[in-house]
């Protein structure tokens, strides 16, 4: 596939999308709401401080309102921080979220794979610790990992921290999608901020609070001169009215989101042991978006039944054969899976050997 993300419902039209990893419910009413009440105000500019948001956000995590820096998607912070600290070398781990790469590359980077190994689900183990060399100016990690699902550990997540810090690394922590895991104070490094400038956190409104047409993302950081150096990179304006809005009304939502993180483990397991029975192979999860390796192209024959699934086969570290759905609600997932069970059962050309293959 020529795109670099999921989520094409233009290219590929009234299809079911499962290629992308947002909240099933879609977005809430009152952050609905706050969008078309803040169209009023679209003859001005919007907060370039994002005031209210800073607010309601600080108030939300409990962090410095100086710790906060917001941008149009967590991408666009991602592109503003490799531009404003311009390093020289970085590692990333494969497979991993590919604009990370990306705007290494544009900002002249070098980088550095620590592949991460098939046969371990592609957990990062201690093997990531002798990766980390005094060469390297910049890391990107992300918990749960994008496309794998799996969770780092804490305690080897506090190693690297450390190891960064004595080599003066700089640590960019993705946790966009740490609001679905059971247990997200035990995946997030925010703790860490206060004592660790060279931690950079990234997070999203874009996947639990379903808001990726409006582009709203956050970066924490207690490396006041990074930010600094990030403003003076980056366009004025780049978070509109609509985004600020729907950001400040989805902070009220507590329980919406707890609700929404019981409801798709529950999806997410059902999803597993059904893939398990009808012997479809993946890997564990812990967000809201399976990773499945398959013989067959799921992509082309689910789309022929229409629904629309992530093929990751240009990922770094991924071969043809793996792709990702999303975990919807469960009349949604039970048509998908339906599908695929009609699909490995119909035993169609492996494309890989070229030979009919049957699933056992």
């Amino acid at each position: 596939m020529n795109d670099v993300h999921g989520g094409d419902i233009y290219t590929y039209k009234g299809m079911t999308d499962y290629s992308s990893n947002i909240n099933p419910f879609g977005p809430s009413a009152a952050v609905i709401e706050a969008a078309q009440q803040s169209l009023l105000d679209m003859g001005a500019y919007p907060d370039s401080r994002c005031g209210s948001l800073s607010q309601a956000l600080s108030q939300n995590l409990g962090v410095e309102k100086s710790w906060l820096l917001f941008g149009n998607g967590a991408a666009d912070l991602i592109f503003s921080l490799c531009f404003a600290e311009k390093p020289k070398k970085a590692l990333l781990t494969a497979p991993s979220f590919a604009e990370y790469a990306q705007a290494l590359t544009a900002a002249g980077c070098e980088i550095q794979y620590a592949r991460l190994k098939e046969e371990a689900e592609f957990a990062l183990t201690e093997d990531y610790l002798d990766e980390l060399t005094e060469d390297l100016d910049m890391i990107f990690l992300c918990s749960p990992n994008n496309p794998t699902g799996k969770i780092i550990q804490k305690d080897l997540l506090k190693q690297i921290l450390d190891k960064c810090r004595t080599l003066g690394i700089r640590m960019v922590m993705d946790e966009c999608f740490y609001e679905f895991t059971d247990h997200p104070k035990q995946v997030t490094m925010q703790e860490f901020l206060a004592e660790t400038p060279e931690l950079v956190i990234l997070r999203a409104f874009t996947k639990m609070y379903a808001m990726p047409g409006l582009r709203l993302g956050y970066l924490l950081c207690s490396d006041r001169q990074l930010q600094r150096r990030m403003e003076s990179v980056r366009q004025t304006w780049s978070v509109s009215i609509p985004a600020q809005a729907a950001g400040v009304a989805a902070l009220d939502e507590r329980n919406r989101v707890e609700e929404t993180r019981k409801y798709v483990k529950h999806q997410r397991e059902w999803m597993e042991d059904h893939l398990t029975r009808i012997g479809v192979k993946y890997v564990k999860s812990s967000a809201n978006y399976i990773l499945l390796d398959s013989p067959y192209d799921l992509f082309e024959r689910l789309k022929e039944k229409g629904f629309l699934i992530r093929s990751c086969e240009n990922y770094v570290g991924l071969r043809r054969g793996y792709y990702r759905i999303a975990v919807k609600k469960k009349e949604e997932n039970e048509k998908l899976l339906e599908a695929i069970e009609e699909v490995t059962r119909d035993g169609k050309v492996n494309y890989d050997t070229g030979n009919d293959v049957k699933c056992r």
